[in-house]
């Protein structure tokens, strides 16, 4: 597999802005939680007031100094108290200078919590740190540890750049506070040069899937004290995290802790991953800060001698280089080693090792919208279709068909969904349609964060509800209750069998269509549709 792929590279950085001003702490008796590696107290918005968060919660020693470019190391029993009321700062990454879609529009929504700098800073994120590797955790205010309610821990995406908990469409607060009847998880893990290093001395390259592993342990042994049930997870990850998401489900096959995947907007066929061995693009970086890998350290090791040189500077030269456009580009993404990253997909299905759990499979209608270069000249022009068509088919469409039958030759239980919705506040252009990530504000529940870009339809706000509910249903009884709103599972081997559901168009939240209208360019049978 050759990792130089700009799809991974291109794969939205949704994450956020936005901290609520004013909370009511109520009494700490109901806003502490004691877990087995510490008590944290969280905090409810009055916005919410049947809704808890808890902001910060620590799932791993933090990976500085020392342990900068190691795996996760897990927290030691503690019963420390800790105010886990504020959101987390981001994982070091670089704010990119050129514009965007979602850096132009939707920066309060989609993109990380940028501190006092603006959304095209061309510089390490204001707001980040290597101190990073915390969960946020949302509850109904009254869930106690005899509620067993189902739990969504969910992946950010950011093309494995990019992403975090801090970001304003991941608040799933008026979510939980309509259905108080589920706990959402968001998860902060490594990324770019500090998650995916391919750096030579290393044994272990993918620490970005490690810390989402460990996150994953650790909701698995303290949800309960939140009101979840560990038995009831479903891992959830959009772009860049669902592809985390269904990497984790062909890694830990027999020990897969979720029950269910929810993969939104990406599988492991949606991209390639790093098989450089000469470790070209880490040593680049090191001979940048005089870390020779010749012995001209001294006794130093190339990764020792990076360990002293600052997060800020190494996120500046690595976002800074590839805002230059100068080549070779660097690229730190997902590295095969066939423990973690397998080099051939097809054949680890073939031979049953992929975690047999149900899964919903969804995309957007329009996918690479959202992940071509701006046409900052004339952003009301139309964008070459051809090339958001590649995008679409190469990146989503096709690896979505690829996975459904990847599942159904195992019998495993597929749910599809086409998100297919235009709305004014989220489509400000008439070439982008339903955009790459354009889903997440819809499920979360945060689509009229952004203000100023056009009204809210009551068709979205619809469309935002059945979606939650369709998930909803999913979380409770992966087997049976999707069917009870109408939503069958899909077999690609025989369409007929079983409907995806399309969401947001038509004049209509939700519509039963049969899986070959979005399947069929895939199988040679017809043209694809982005404005259905």
């Amino acid at each position: 597999m050759n990792l130089q792929i700009s799809l991974l590279v291109f794969c939205t950085n949704l994450v956020i802005a936005g901290h609520v001003q004013r909370y009511n702490t109520h009494d700490s008796t109901q806003l502490t939680v004691k877990t087995l590696t510490g008590a944290y107290t969280g905090i409810i918005d009055p916005r919410f007031p049947k809704t808890r968060r808890f902001g910060s919660i620590p799932f791993a020693e933090p990976p500085i100094q020392a342990r900068r470019w190691l795996p996760p190391k897990k927290l030691s029993p503690s019963t420390k108290h800790q105010n886990a009321s504020e959101l987390p700062p981001s994982c070091p990454q670089f704010v990119s200078s050129i514009p965007s879609l979602l850096s132009t529009y939707f920066a309060e929504g989609a993109l990380i919590n940028n501190g006092n700098q603006n959304a095209t800073s061309g510089l390490v994120g204001a707001a980040t740190s290597e101190d990073c590797l915390y969960l946020a955790i949302w509850t109904p205010a009254n869930a106690s540890s005899y509620s067993k309610l189902p739990v969504l821990l969910f992946l950010p995406g950011g093309g494995f750049q990019t992403g975090g908990v801090d970001s304003g469409y991941y608040n799933p607060a008026s979510w939980i506070e309509r259905s108080q009847s589920h706990i959402v998880v968001t998860v902060n893990y490594r990324v770019n040069i500090f998650g995916f290093p391919n750096a030579p001395g290393l044994s272990n390259q993918n620490l970005g899937i490690l810390d989402q592993r460990m996150a994953l342990e650790w909701v698995r042994d303290n949800v309960a004290a939140f009101g979840g049930d560990s038995d009831k997870i479903t891992q959830w990850g959009q772009s860049a995290g669902s592809m985390s998401s269904d990497i984790h489900a062909h890694a830990f096959p027999e020990d897969p802790i979720a029950r269910a995947y929810f993969l939104m907007s990406g599988t492991v066929f949606s991209g390639t991953a790093v098989a450089d061995t000469a470790f070209s693009n880490f040593t680049f970086v090191a001979q940048h800060f005089g870390c020779e890998p010749d012995g001209r350290n001294g006794s130093t090791s190339v990764l020792d001698c990076l360990r002293e040189v600052s997060f800020e500077n190494i996120t500046n030269f690595v976002g800074q280089y590839g805002d230059s456009g100068s080549t070779p580009a660097l690229s730190f993404l997902p590295v095969v080693d066939d423990r973690i990253i397998f080099s051939d997909y097809s054949a680890r299905a073939n031979a049953g090792k992929v975690a047999r759990l149900p899964v919903i499979l969804s995309n957007t209608a329009n996918e690479g919208s959202s992940l071509v270069p701006f046409p900052t000249d004339d952003p009301s022009s139309r964008f070459p279709q051809e090339i958001i068509l590649g995008i679409e088919l190469a990146g989503f469409v096709c690896p979505t068909y690829r996975s459904t039958l990847e599942r159904n030759n195992l019998s495993v239980p597929v749910y599809r969904y086409q998100y297919a919705g235009v709305f004014p506040n989220l489509n400000p252009l008439t070439w982008t349609g339903a955009w790459h990530g354009e889903d997440i504000s819809l499920v979360f529940g945060t689509y009229d964060l952004v203000k100023g870009v056009g009204e809210v339809p009551r068709l979205e706000v619809e469309t935002s509800r059945a979606m939650q509910d369709h998930v909803l249903a999913f979380m409770r009884d992966p087997h049976r209750d999707p069917q009870k709103l109408g939503w069958q599972a899909v077999d690609a081997r025989n369409p007929k069998n079983g409907t995806l559901v399309r969401f947001g168009t038509g004049g209509k939240a939700i519509q039963h269509v049969n899986s070959i209208e979005v399947d069929r360019v895939c199988q040679g049978l017809g043209e694809y549709d982005a404005f259905p």
